[in-house]
């Protein structure tokens, strides 16, 4: 198999109120990586994290983590009819990855664009997110909290969808 689950918790009595958590190539690497821009914070403990603000905010997680382009669209694919949103970090697809930013675009859900760094304030060349336009938004620099508060935008984006 070509991808690699970071975690993957399928809380089947919150299926109408489940959101995909998809992280780009190499941030496995979290918390061993340029801990200088990225922090210490492992992967896993993102993951747990956002495992626990789901239970608070009464949603179900999914959650991927692949080094492959594919994996992540093949899973938005497979989810577009049972998702109520998405957050992304594309990693180094940020810049790159025009199949990635197609399939986002498909998506009926709002997707949010997540970065642990400010990438606009990194090497220029990673200031352009071809991702960027496919999305509701981004999150940036934030560390470990911008998916923290990307989940949170995306489940009280869900929530006035539903009128409630």
């Amino acid at each position: 198999m070509l991808e690699t689950l970071s975690t993957l918790r399928d809380d089947r009595g919150m299926a109408d109120k489940q959101f995909l958590v998809l992280h780009g190539p190499n941030l496995n690497l979290f918390g061993r990586r340029e801990p200088h821009i990225y922090g210490t914070t492992t992967l896993a403990e993102i993951d747990e994290r956002l495992h626990a603000l789901a239970t608070e905010l009464g949603v179900g997680l999914e959650i991927l983590q692949s080094n492959h382009e594919g994996a992540l669209i093949d899973r938005l694919h497979e989810r577009i009819d049972t998702v109520r949103g998405a957050l992304i970090n594309p990693a180094g697809l940020t810049q790159h990855g025009v199949p990635l930013h197609d399939a986002i675009k498909a998506m009926p859900f709002p997707v949010i664009e997540v970065h642990m760094s400010n990438i606009a304030a990194r090497e220029p060349w990673r200031a352009h997110s071809i991702i960027s336009p496919a999305v509701k938004g981004t999150i940036q620099g934030l560390g470990w909290r911008s998916y923290a508060a990307g989940l949170r935008v995306l489940v009280e984006m869900a929530r006035e969808a539903e009128g409630g």
